[in-house]
């Protein structure tokens, strides 16, 4: 009898402060808590998973956000990309083709083992 007392005490206080909302509190007024810790333990882990969830929804809708006007940016030249026709590209010259492949090193001989 005495932890529930001491339990609805603390509860009605936190009640009070507005620390607690009522759907915690109906939770809380149920025997579902051993002592005064476990309750508290409780009540600051549900506040911090509230919190947490809040910052994560806000970072998502600003992300969400940023790339809607980035959408927007991009759309009137992917537009005007589209009215300008197919482009083509400009074909490299035999030289340049030729210092690519020298460029690239090829394979030596192996060294043989002694």
């Amino acid at each position: 009898m005495r932890r529930i007392r001491v339990l609805r005490r603390l509860f009605r206080k936190y009640r009070e402060s507005k620390k607690i909302d009522k759907h915690m509190y109906m939770k809380v007024k149920g025997n579902i808590f051993k002592n005064k810790r476990v309750l508290m333990e409780n009540i600051h882990k549900t506040k911090d998973e509230k919190v947490r969830k809040k910052t994560l929804s806000d970072q998502f809708e600003a992300r969400r956000a940023n790339n809607k006007a980035i959408g927007k940016r991009k759309f009137p030249r992917k537009e005007e990309r589209l009215a300008q026709g197919p482009r083509e590209r400009p074909v490299q010259p035999a030289a340049a083709a030729a210092a690519i492949t020298q460029a690239q090193p090829t394979q030596g001989s192996k060294k043989s083992k002694k």
